[in-house]
């Protein structure tokens, strides 16, 4: 039997005091103190048994307005480390409190290279130094921003910031702050006899899919190093989870992996559910199956043709979008609305299913297996596909768990690892579906893995069909907003209800809890924080994409121009699942 990660913690460090605490999600959760942090997530790491060996998320709490924190220890703000054995199939969760006065920790990039990006993330939006960092400069907000957006006392709404004006001196001022300066990373402009060339990729070009910049150091074509600028797609969905009611945020979770759909309702009731203690209906639960699974196919049919797009085939992406389009068609009968359907509710969905929705995805199933074989003849077979992707951008299983990356793009290294299968969510244990997996860890391997992933989505979604449950398509328990309709038009103080469940929403109890799931792009997680009020006092989102954009240069050292192309369109990525 294993022995648990805050015992082993305990009986490694005897003379720190370590702190237990219960949390509603059930991980193992424990409070270090902030200097001895980094002693602790090494041994994690590397000592304990069965290793926690991916950093699986890091951010920050501003405690300082909480008023329910059962018998937590004293903290103004609290960095919060979650990480992830493979081995033991569990996270845990560590803990550092911090006094407003000395706002500080050791860095842990030295432990997990994954890190910095997370460090560099709390410092701009929670002002907290992480001591021994290499460079800790602002990643999200621009880097003439003043103040700390995520601290309680700074503000939620630009109508609380004044009118904003641009002076002749303060836009000089924003476009030298843009000016790339290689020694502040730490680069050379030339070395034995040879003068890089420094190249802007972005922030609009085709290829980066969104607004991204990435600068190149260049020897002639050979890319050296490469230093990914992201920020600029940025909304503060975050903090706009702090002032909108439990229910009235569904809708700003559609825009994160905006490809994605109902997978971003998915991930963030998963954690309110679990706050709330919340049993969602079987019914419930195949549906919203059956609904994310019609979603990963849409979000990689666009992958897909994009990405054959980057290397040069023009009319793969006609034949993905025009499947898209039979796809999303469903979608609307269903939900009534495509891309953002804001569809599922706290404990099941919006409504039942449609009249006739079964015919159109039996259609949808006999239609596209044929046009995947077309596609992979066309695309997967094209000599020149392969010449630009086979042996381009790999890595191993080891360095992609030491950067964070999850989903497909870890699979295509080998590594058959599905939060559906390991640690399943709505039923996913109850359907018969394989995990596919590449060997190389490239660009082709990563293709291989989301083609194949399309066919065993139709696999669960024809099993969704035929063993659809009877039965409610909604919790009937009160925390689950709003209420069935039927419910609240027999008299005034049914309506009355009603207008209060949506207008507030429901009062959550305090506590905390992760919810994950395996979505299109990878592992996607929402850690919500509750004060036991009708808003969330912290709203954490961990989405796949940020990590794999931070391992970019790992995977283009030394390839050329070209090749970046083929890597980004490689990851698929959204540059809204980057920024939040």
């Amino acid at each position: 039997m294993q022995a648990s990660a805050v015992g082993s913690v305990q009986e490694r460090f005897p003379d720190l005091p370590v702190v237990a605490q219960p949390t509603r999600d059930q991980i193992p959760t424990m409070w270090v103190p902030a200097d001895s942090a980094r002693e602790v997530l090494r041994f994690l790491k590397t000592e304990i048994a069965q290793p926690y060996a991916m950093l699986y998320d890091l951010t920050a709490i501003d405690e300082r307005m909480r008023l329910k924190r059962d018998g937590q220890p004293a903290s103004d703000f609290t960095i919060v480390y979650h990480l992830l054995s493979f081995a033991r199939n569990q996270y845990v969760r560590v803990k550092a409190a911090l006094r407003e006065d000395r706002l500080s920790a050791p860095s842990i990039s030295n432990i997990w290279p994954a890190a910095n990006w997370y460090e560099r993330e709390i410092w701009d939006l929670f002002g907290i130094v992480f001591e021994g960092h290499p460079h800790l400069e602002r990643l999200i907000m621009p880097k003439t921003w003043v103040g700390h957006p995520l601290r309680k006392d700074h503000a939620a709404r630009a109508t609380e910031m004044g009118p904003f004006r641009l002076p002749k001196d303060k836009e000089e001022r924003e476009q030298e702050a843009l000016r790339f300066r290689p020694e502040d990373w730490g680069m050379r402009s030339s070395h034995d006899g040879t003068d890089f060339i420094f190249l802007n990729v972005g922030p609009q070009h085709p290829g980066t899919h969104g607004v991204l910049r990435i600068v190149l150091q260049l020897d002639g074509e050979e890319i050296v190093d490469a230093v990914p600028e992201i920020g600029f797609h940025h909304r503060g969905a975050e903090k706009m989870g702090e002032r909108q009611s439990w229910h009235t945020y569904i809708p700003y979770t559609d825009r994160i992996d905006y490809l994605g759909g109902v997978m971003n309702n998915f991930a963030y009731l998963t954690a309110v559910e679990k706050l709330a203690g919340i049993e969602v209906p079987p019914r419930a639960q195949v549906i919203r199956v059956m609904l994310a699974e019609l979603f990963r196919i849409i979000s990689h049919l666009v992958w897909y043709g994009t990405f054959a797009q980057d290397l040069g085939q023009m009319s793969p992406v006609f034949y993905t979008f025009n499947d898209r389009e039979r796809a999303f068609a469903i979608i609307e009968a269903i939900c009534g609305a495509r891309m953002h359907p804001n569809w599922f509710r706290i404990g099941g969905v919006a409504q039942d299913l449609a009249r006739g929705w079964d015919a159109m995805m039996r259609d949808f199933i006999a239609y596209f297996p044929p046009r995947l074989r077309e596609y992979d003849r066309e695309v997967l077979a094209n000599r020149i596909f392969k010449a630009r992707t086979v042996g381009v951008g790999g890595c191993t299983t080891e360095e992609a768990i030491e950067w964070g990356v999850t989903g497909p793009n870890l699979r295509a290294t080998g590594f058959e690892w599905d939060f559906r299968k390991k640690q399943p969510y709505s039923g996913y244990d109850n359907f018969e579906f394989d995990i596919p997996t590449a060997q190389t860890g490239d660009c082709y391997g990563r293709a291989l893995v989301r083609v194949e992933e399309m066919r065993q989505s139709l696999r669960i979604i024809q099993q969704c069909m035929d063993n659809m449950p009877e039965g409610p398509y909604k919790s009937l328990n009160s925390l689950a907003s709003p209420p069935l309709k039927e419910r609240t038009m027999h008299d005034i103080e049914t309506l009355i209800t009603h207008f209060l469940s949506v207008g507030w929403g429901p009062v959550i109890p305090p506590g905390e809890a992760l919810g994950a799931i395996e979505a299109t792009k990878g592992n996607n997680g929402y850690y919500l924080v509750s004060d036991g009020g009708t808003t969330s006092y912290r709203t954490r989102i961990r989405t796949p994409s940020f990590a794999h954009i931070q391992m970019l240069p790992l995977l283009c050292r030394g390839g050329m121009i070209p090749d970046l192309l083929a890597i980004l369109g490689s990851l698929d990525y959204v540059l809204a699942d980057i920024d939040r």
